[in-house]
């Protein structure tokens, strides 16, 4: 199945709302994956429900955690730094190879020149390699830098980290999501996807974490 990216359509329907999108995504992923491997990433998602992760990641009010990750061009990215210049938007992600990660990516590179302009920082955080980060920022001519958490270190302080249970790893071995190769671990490991908005301060003013990867919230 091919995914198409928001700059393979045309200027009018890349405004469309994101949800607009993932609904789209949602279609093709009910027509052509097998039922069988819907219901393992369904029971997935309701078992993370379940545990509340979310409800128990870093949310607002609370303190951000501080990092300096390499970006998909090898270059350390300071959070201090950043914060010293305005707010702060952070993404986490999965990785390149989810198609709903690849579509909110695109939709906030198409605002990122706006959160520039309130004078604010936009980076996405996902555990995947370098070189995956890189490949994904050139694929999709992202707007602002991936930012490489390397064991999901960044992600797990604040609150977003689960390991894919053996039935999900069957399918993405399956499907050629290589996950020890894709993030250069063999943890199993993932981020449940979340927005954050970084006051100066470093306290947090949005948050936005959800254990169904197929839900993001509007750039």
């Amino acid at each position: 199945m091919k995914w198409r990216s928001l700059a393979e359509l045309d200027s009018q329907t890349d405004q469309r709302p994101l949800q607009q999108i993932f609904a789209e995504r949602k279609d093709l992923i009910a027509k052509y994956v097998p039922a069988n491997v819907q219901a393992v990433h369904a029971r997935t998602v309701a078992a993370l429900k379940e545990q509340e992760l979310a409800a128990n990641a870093l949310g607002i009010g609370a303190r951000a955690v501080a990092f300096k990750l390499p970006d998909h061009n090898g270059k350390l990215i300071s959070s201090t730094e950043l914060l010293s210049r305005g707010r702060l938007v952070i993404c986490f992600i999965r990785g390149r190879w989810c198609p709903f990660c690849v579509g909110q990516m695109e939709a906030m590179s198409a605002v990122a020149a706006q959160i520039d302009a309130a004078g604010a920082s936009l980076v996405a955080i996902s555990p995947q390699t370098e070189k995956q980060a890189y490949f994904m920022h050139d694929q999709h001519k992202l707007a602002f830098p991936l930012l490489v958490d390397a064991g999901n270190e960044i992600a797990r302080r604040f609150g977003l980290v689960y390991r894919a249970p053996e039935e999900q790893q069957a399918i993405y071995r399956r499907t050629f999501v290589n996950l020890p190769f894709v993030n250069g671990d063999d943890s199993w490991e993932l981020p449940i996807p979340a927005t954050y908005v970084i006051d100066r301060d470093g306290t947090i003013l949005f948050a936005s974490a959800n254990e169904d990867y197929t839900e993001r919230p509007e750039p």
